[in-house]
């Protein structure tokens, strides 16, 4: 849930929700009014976030949120940018048409610290390659990490959002997933991301359900 304490990239923006019209002051009725980033809590980057003629939500019909085929890998990860080690596991696994892949570094149990924000992994653009050359049906990259932009890698990480949004092949990004409960033994038979339909964004805050095999 998105409140003035959801931690962000950089911890740059903050989210804020106030009251036009308060019923504690005499309102007919409540009516809340927000401020905020689309880049927070679990969302969607879209090609438009780093291209100017990126695809933005207009471009996908509602049955390209629906996976049928999820990979969930986890990894043990010491340095800032994610490479090798996701590498060797992908090159451990045989495509069975998968369709989204799902990382889960840990990182998200310390989503209530500053490590969170500020020393968070971060994803190597060569990961892109990797994923799109042998993975052809994977359309969408989620982790437990706020950006697939390292902090402390900033510029390398302006490099990995430009090779997964490129509008020509793009992997979207789905940053910043609580994993805390998840396994690369989660057994699920359909994954459906509910993104918040903003005509012309460059992001969206979404929700993501997950159907587990019976």
């Amino acid at each position: 849930m998105l409140d003035n304490n959801t931690p962000t990239y950089g911890n740059r923006n903050k989210f804020e929700i106030f009251k036009k019209s308060d019923m504690l002051k005499g309102d007919v009725a409540n009516d809340s009014h927000i401020n905020t980033t689309v880049h927070i809590g679990t969302h969607i980057d879209m090609p438009y976030h780093f291209y100017e003629n990126g695809q933005t939500i207009d471009a996908y019909n509602a049955d390209f949120w629906i996976f049928k085929k999820p990979l969930i890998l986890e990894i043990l990860q010491g340095e800032f940018i994610i490479k090798q080690k996701l590498i060797e596991k992908l090159q451990l696994v045989d495509d069975e048409g998968f369709d989204i892949l799902i990382v889960k570094t840990g990182l998200c149990n310390k989503r209530e610290s500053k490590d969170y924000w500020e020393s968070n992994y971060g994803f190597h653009p060569d990961i892109y390659n990797i994923i799109s050359g042998k993975f052809k049906n994977i359309r969408v990259l989620g982790f437990d990490s706020i950006s697939v932009s390292s902090f402390q890698e900033r510029m390398l990480g302006r490099e990995a959002h430009k090779s997964f949004l490129n509008p020509n092949n793009p992997i979207l990004l789905l940053e910043d997933m609580d994993l805390n409960n998840i396994t690369e033994k989660t057994k699920f038979k359909e994954i459906i991301i509910a993104p918040m339909r903003i005509r012309n964004c460059d992001g969206l805050p979404c929700t993501v359900f997950g159907k587990l095999d019976d």
